[in-house]
């Protein structure tokens, strides 16, 4: 279970879910609000409990047992917190470029949901993703970009409200992670700085935490380096469903 990041689509995932087709089946799903999928009317509805009900719901649907969950960004945020709260229903984590734990993410989310109320979606994305208050690379602004406005601009003000600008912090979580024992592969661009920081700090908290940094890449690091992200995500796969494999906890790739 694959879950995109924030102004994405399921069509982010499709790169992986080729490469583990052959070993996993693999469920890729439009997160509320965005794409296909529908867009509730209440800012309530886009809190992070919501987005763990529908990845709650995709698994169930699925009728498997426990199985691998992850995400990017806002997806592996969501996938973090439904493993928190379903530990029993997860065989392994993957994380990718875990959002910044940092003020200064939280007050970007809310500049940003005002710009996109004020200005439009349109000239809020120039500002907040491709210009001047762009948080990203400029490789991960081109991926943002190519999808973002076919979603509904209140549910993208919602989340940014009701979800990025009020995620959980490490000191928050610290004791729950620990209690987190599932194999966990945390991947990270070496040039998305936050992210890089935050996954390096799971990667410390995590019990069964394994940190692969790809060089030369940025936030979307699934789309931006998607050879050397899939050879690292297949490894661990591999790794997790065949013990005797060895893998090191911290890996690199170029």
């Amino acid at each position: 279970m694959l879950c995109h990041g924030f102004g994405g689509s399921a069509r982010n995932f499709r790169p992986q879910a080729r490469a583990l087709g052959a070993l996993a089946e693999v469920r890729l799903y439009d997160a509320r609000g965005h794409a296909r999928s529908e867009a509730p009317s209440a800012p309530s509805d886009y809190q992070l409990s919501s987005l763990v009900s529908d990845l709650a719901r995709v698994v169930d649907e699925a009728g498997s047992g426990p199985c691998v969950v992850g995400g990017l960004s806002m997806g592996a945020l969501t996938a973090l917190s439904y493993t928190l709260a379903n530990p029993e229903r997860v065989s392994g984590l993957v994380l990718a470029a875990f959002p910044a734990d940092a003020p200064e993410a939280r007050s970007w989310a809310l500049r940003f949901a005002d710009a996109i109320e004020q200005e439009g979606t349109s000239a809020a994305l120039e500002r907040f993703i491709l210009g001047p208050e762009g948080r990203f690379d400029p490789g991960a602004a081109s991926f943002i970009r190519q999808g973002f406005l076919e979603h509904s601009p209140y549910a993208l003000v919602s989340l940014l409200r009701e979800t990025l600008a009020v995620t959980p912090t490490f000191d928050d979580l610290a004791d729950s992670l620990t209690r987190v024992h599932c194999p966990t592969l945390l991947v990270v661009g070496d040039r998305d700085e936050p992210s890089v920081v935050a996954s390096s700090r799971l990667a410390k908290l995590l019990p069964s935490a394994r940190l692969a940094i790809i060089k030369n890449a940025g936030h979307v690091v699934n789309l931006a380096a998607t050879r050397p992200f899939n050879e690292v995500l297949l490894e661990w796969y591999g790794a997790i469903t065949q013990p005797s494999l060895s893998y090191p906890q911290v890996v690199t790739r170029s």
